[in-house]
């Protein structure tokens, strides 16, 4: 599978900790994410993770050009629910767009561990 990493700023160090808790179960799949949660996954781990432009620069609508183009098969975007985003709307396009090729997107810790332990359970 290949898995989209996103983070908001306030949210970043929780993905790192989630994904090396995780790091058997990513270590079975192809990773990209946005350019400095990626960056920051590939500093801390030995990952190699494709990195697509920030979020704000326009990497969300790289990773929803992905999704639409059949090339992302799970979504984990930790957002940060209490600080306003500058820009909301490439985040709305990027959630809708997971929903309209029912591709699973995790907003938080606990639904993207879940998932991750179905797919280890399903292999």
């Amino acid at each position: 599978m290949k898995i989209a990493l996103i983070a908001h700023d306030k949210k970043k160090e929780e993905m790192l900790k989630f994904v090396k808790e995780h790091e058997g179960e990513f270590s079975q799949h192809q990773l990209c994410a946005t350019k400095t949660t990626g960056s920051m996954v590939k500093d801390a781990t030995n990952f190699d993770i494709h990195c697509y432009l920030s979020g704000p620069m326009g990497g969300d609508q790289q990773i929803g050009g992905e999704i639409a183009s059949g090339n992302v098969d799970l979504v984990i975007f930790l957002r940060d629910p209490l600080t306003a985003q500058p820009h909301e709307p490439d985040i709305t396009a990027l959630l809708r767009i997971c929903d309209v090729h029912n591709i699973p997107v995790a907003t938080n810790y606990r639904t993207a561990s879940l998932i991750l332990q179905h797919l280890t359970v399903c292999e």
